[in-house]
């Protein structure tokens, strides 16, 4: 086998992204702090072709260097707006008819695995912070939370990872049965 070249991957440029249809998934960051999970989030959005990212709280927001070091020119392509308070983008998107979940640990989560989305629905997916993830008053307000199964001896994944997980489970659930619906 022989590694391909960047330019034989046929990847979409900055036009084609923003016009191509995008997966009904968006992306709110609740407090944040790491810049380099900010922009893994970016590259991981962008390459599942993520709606939109939140940027909420301490969230720090493009251009910055050190997003810019992991995000890759994602931070050009994916659409992103900050919010100063979280549970105000919660607020707007559930009036949107947008389902949100939260992905943290709490009584009743559903485990990803047995998460099925409805195609037809638009999703929101809250990612906490690193250290207390997501707050409780946006649990609350959340429709359901989804719990990532985990297995060792921690408790917990970095958020950029959570992200990629969830981003990519939903994603081919989502593709599965778009194909299964031809």
């Amino acid at each position: 086998m022989r590694k391909l070249k960047n330019s034989e991957l046929d990847r979409l440029n900055i036009d084609e992204f923003k016009s191509v249809e995008k997966t009904p998934l968006i992306i709110v960051l609740d407090n944040i702090r790491s810049l380099n999970n900010i922009g893994s989030v970016f590259r991981t959005s962008d390459a599942f072709l993520v709606e939109k990212i939140y940027l909420c709280g301490i969230t720090a927001t493009p251009p910055h260097n050190d997003i810019r070091k992991t995000a890759l020119g994602s931070t050009k392509t994916v659409d992103w707006e900050y919010a100063e308070h979280t549970l105000d983008v919660v607020n707007k998107l559930k009036s949107e008819n947008v389902k949100v979940i939260s992905i943290e640990q709490v009584e009743r989560a559903i485990m990803l695995n047995d998460f099925q989305p409805k195609i037809s629905q638009k999703y929101a997916l809250v990612f906490g912070n690193e250290v207390k993830g997501v707050t409780q008053d946006i649990v609350n307000a959340s429709d359901l939370v989804i719990e990532i199964p985990q297995f060792g001896t921690k408790h917990s994944l970095n958020i950029s990872v959570s992200c990629g997980v969830v981003v990519w489970d939903l994603f081919s659930k989502m593709q599965k049965k778009e194909k299964v619906s031809f």
